[in-house]
């Protein structure tokens, strides 16, 4: 697939045209998402002294693959990525790029905000960890996390946070500009503050945070969760997230490019959706879960983490969650979602304004899409995506290996 031209009055790279707090709005996110290291502090994770792992090439025209949406618009992969707000898009088939293209003004070399897709670097992290010894997932948060103490997380273990089952008293509506969730954002620096007296630090923000249910219960999407849980890392190890992920995963994968990952301005590192990285290192990623957390005869995920993570899902805690009805058939773990009701099992990550990585392993297919859809949940245009990710990975299993 050729690369998609650039849509007409997508906002120019002058300074001062996007901030902190506009980049996530129209029409500066278009630019904004892979820029923000002109508006934001950041910390580098580094990709290392050696030469990045080779991508091969077998480029196929997948642009035709055709589907049928949720709604029962007939389309194809072509349409879907001109309408669906793509800043990048790439596919692999047994580890080679097939299709690859960029709109929005973005380039291969440019590092794309992932928004909750950073999540599942989270959670990847923390079972490397785990298997090293260094980390204890059934520990208590506040354990590691003194600071947090008396606040909702009290009794939550960071199996809890992993799986999103902290019983918490927490609204995460988008919509709502009052909610949680707009606190957190405007806590991290990303929205302005939402009241005079609202907490100004992620910190702050997670004093805040009330206790709801028992932990260990349904499904309950809370991305605090996420920012915890890498805190907990950095607690556990001593490191800072951005060297743990350079150190473990960017350089035994051999990326391309560094990555960054956003900070409060107290410095806190926001591992919930902050992590900045390009397309082709957001594939590579994928490919490291598909090949089943080997890269070249180097074990970098645990395999078993990875087989926990698309087996052992809560089915029962998802039915009764906040997203079933949206996504019947799946479960949550580890900060990865599975579809299980799938006969091929893929699992995935799902981002606001819809990043996403798609690793189908029967399909031998890798999928990463940078967008920056119209809302931070646009259900149509994700059932779209999602569909088309699907379409091509059949593909990919009936005839891209022939």
């Amino acid at each position: 697939m050729s690369d998609m031209a650039s849509p007409a009055g997508h906002p120019p790279a002058a300074p001062g045209s996007v901030s902190a707090t506009s980049f996530q709005d129209s029409p500066y996110r278009a630019w904004g998402f892979h820029h923000v290291r002109q508006f934001l502090p950041t910390e580098q994770v580094w990709k290392g002294a050696g030469a990045p792992s080779p991508l091969p090439e077998d480029r196929r025209e997948i642009a035709d693959i055709a589907f049928e949406s949720a709604a029962g618009r007939r389309m194809n992969v072509g349409q879907m990525l001109e309408s669906n707000a793509t800043d990048g898009f790439i596919v692999l088939h047994r580890g080679a790029v097939v299709a690859e293209s960029y709109g929005n003004g973005m380039r291969p070399q440019d590092p794309h905000i992932l928004m909750s897709t950073t999540k599942s670097f989270t959670g990847t992290l923390a079972g490397i960890l785990a298997a090293r010894g260094v980390l204890d997932v059934g520990a208590r948060v506040t354990e590691l996390l003194p600071a947090l103490r008396g606040t909702g997380y009290d009794g939550a273990t960071l199996r809890h946070l992993l799986d999103m089952r902290a019983g918490l008293d927490y609204r995460e509506d988008y919509d709502d500009p009052q909610s949680d969730f707009a606190a957190l954002d405007a806590a991290g620096g990303w929205r302005p503050p939402i009241r005079p007296d609202g907490p100004r630090t992620l910190l702050e923000f997670m004093r805040t945070v009330r206790s709801g249910s028992s932990h260990g219960g349904p499904f309950h999407y809370v991305s605090a969760n996420s920012i915890v849980l890498g805190w907990a890392l950095e607690a556990a190890t001593g490191e800072r997230f951005a060297e743990l992920l350079s150190r473990c995963v960017w350089q035994p994968m051999g990326a391309e490019f560094d990555a960054y990952v956003v900070l409060d301005s107290r410095g806190m590192s926001q591992t919930e959706g902050g992590l900045a990285v390009t397309l082709r290192d957001l594939a590579r990623f994928g490919e490291l879960h598909r090949r089943g957390g080997d890269w070249e005869g180097h074990r970098v995920v645990p395999a078993a983490w990875i087989e926990d993570m698309r087996a052992n899902g809560d089915v029962q805690a998802w039915n009764d969650g906040v997203f079933a009805q949206d996504l019947p058939g799946h479960h949550y773990r580890s900060q990865w979602y599975t579809h299980r009701a799938h006969p091929h099992r893929p699992f995935f990550t799902l981002g606001a304004f819809g990043q996403s990585v798609y690793v189908d392993p029967a399909a031998e297919a890798v999928i990463a899409k940078l967008s920056c859809h119209p809302a931070m949940v646009d259900a149509e245009r994700f059932d779209e995506m999602f569909c088309a990710f699907r379409a091509v990975c059949d593909w990919c299993k009936a005839e891209g290996g022939e």
